[in-house]
């Protein structure tokens, strides 16, 4: 199988399933899911993986779309218990081609050691993080190389419209301490103290809240609630393996698995949440800020990621020191009003500059 999950989750799955079927060997490939995608696309000839295995629904659906995934109906004793929606999101989809096996929201963590060292205050939405007190406190992965930022991304640009959606991730790319090329970049780095705010699927923050560590989480209340999908990959060598692999996921063993701790996942049975470990939310039960749009995530997939990297994750640089000077800017300006001088021909100046720097050089 190809998957973009964590070798805490796999090695769980892969030893879990193995015990419950004797006989059957499950071989992993890690990849990002752009590069899991890519490695699909490539192969679709003659496929080398069973199973795509992974967060980002919009990719599933770029899949099916492109006939690279095979149709599996799982026993209907497996179907049982699972609903039809989550937060008004199809948790299957409906023709068969995905299937959802577990549940995540988009997110805020933080290292409270970190915050209470620099004296930071705990964020709660996203607009927080374009305040001038969290430059170079802050972390995420770029969208193109993490399928799970790429569904945070969009999901702040369903959230407020693609304009105001964009001028916030400008301005949030400018706080950036950095930008990772892997999402586990990212709660690695808070965890380890090297920056003390980062945007992450839900997971990262509960599992570490889960292993002991100092960290809390947040769901803005601008969030989208979507299913993590499995997929049988067209013309896979091994079919059957494939369908006990989907199988397992969805039995009460496979989704029990999901409350380890270093795995801290949301399961799509409603039945098991009266067993979820203290601190494990119910998805169910959420109000999710956005309807996240799948059919438009996946449409303007590539369009996202490429407009992310040239606008923010290339000029990383040069966009931390744009907003370095406007935050400095307006600290003197408040020093000259303060001393009584007149700062109306400085003030238009800065709202030029602000403007400038998360100026959207594309329409929706």
């Amino acid at each position: 199988m190809i998957t973009s999950f964590p070798k805490e989750l796999f090695d769980a799955y892969k030893a879990a399933f193995e015990k419950a079927n004797p006989g059957w060997r499950m071989e992993v490939v890690p990849k990002p899911t752009p590069a899991a995608i890519t490695h699909v696309r490539e192969r679709a000839a003659r496929p080398d993986v069973d199973i795509f295995w992974a967060s980002a629904v919009d990719a599933f659906i770029f899949l099916k779309a492109n006939n690279f995934l095979e149709r599996y109906t799982p026993p209907a004793d497996l179907r049982r218990g699972i609903p039809d929606k989550v937060a008004g999101f199809p948790i299957n989809d409906p023709e068969g081609f995905f299937h959802g096996f577990a549940l995540s929201g988009y997110g805020i963590m933080w290292n409270r050691t970190y915050l209470e060292r620099n004296k930071l205050p705990a964020p709660r939405e996203w607009d927080d993080l374009i305040k001038p007190v969290y430059f170079g406190h802050l972390v995420i992965s770029a969208p193109s190389r993490s399928g799970t930022t790429h569904l945070t991304v969009e999901t702040i640009l369903q959230g407020y419209g693609w304009q105001k959606g964009w001028e916030l991730l400008l301005q949030m790319g400018g706080n950036m301490g950095a930008i990772t090329e892997r999402s586990f970049g990212v709660p690695e780095a808070v965890i380890a103290g090297q920056f003390g705010v980062g945007i992450v699927i839900d997971f990262f923050g509960l599992s570490a809240i889960a292993s002991g560590q100092p960290i809390d989480f947040v769901y803005p209340s601008i969030t989208a609630i979507v299913p993590a999908n499995v997929g049988m990959i067209r013309n896979a060598p091994n079919p059957e393996g494939a369908r006990r692999f989907i199988n397992f996921l969805l039995s009460d063993d496979g989704q029990r698995l999901l409350f380890k701790p270093e795995i801290a996942r949301l399961p799509v049975r409603t039945t098991l949440y009266k067993e979820a470990p203290k601190g494990i939310p119910n998805p169910f039960t959420m109000k999710a800020g956005v309807q996240f749009d799948a059919d438009l995530s996946a449409g303007r997939y590539n369009v996202t990621n490429r407009m992310y990297d040239q606008i923010i994750t290339f000029r990383h640089a040069e966009l931390r020191r744009a907003w370095e000077a406007v935050y400095k800017a307006n600290q003197a300006i408040e020093a000259a009003r303060s001393a009584g001088r007149d700062v109306a021909a400085a003030e238009r100046l800065l709202a030029q500059a602000r403007a400038s720097a998360r100026y959207v050089h594309v329409s929706e």
